[in-house]
């Protein structure tokens, strides 16, 4: 059985503004709480992450993501109306993409060798 590996990425000049790993990343953070915990929930980096997040910030004309200092209230991380907004349609956009190709794959993977 074959399956199907599309990936979809906005580009904002060299960057890539969102793309698989950093909408599942908006996804982690949403849940997370916190870029850290995100981090965690992906098996990434600190670091790493919170350079995808800079990105993605700078990539866009509103933040996609806020944080607030940590201490001994905490700190955390949150998706901005914008952040909720491009990881809506992002993942809308991947899946009517999906959808529109399906039916071709079918063709071209009856001709691969199993």
């Amino acid at each position: 059985m074959q399956t199907i590996d599309l990936k979809i990425r906005l580009r904002c000049g060299d960057d890539i503004a969102i793309g698989p790993g950093k909408a599942d990343l908006l996804a982690a953070i949403q849940e997370a709480g916190s870029i850290s915990g995100a981090a965690r929930l992906l098996g990434m980096s600190y670091r790493r992450a919170w350079l995808l997040v800079e990105t993605m910030n700078r990539c866009f004309r509103a933040p996609l993501v806020t944080t607030s200092a940590g201490g001994r209230h905490g700190g955390g991380a949150q998706l901005t109306a914008t952040g909720e907004h491009v990881l809506k349609s992002y993942r809308e956009l991947y899946a009517r993409a999906l959808a529109g190709i399906e039916d071709h794959v079918g063709e071209i993977t009856a001709l691969l060798v199993t």
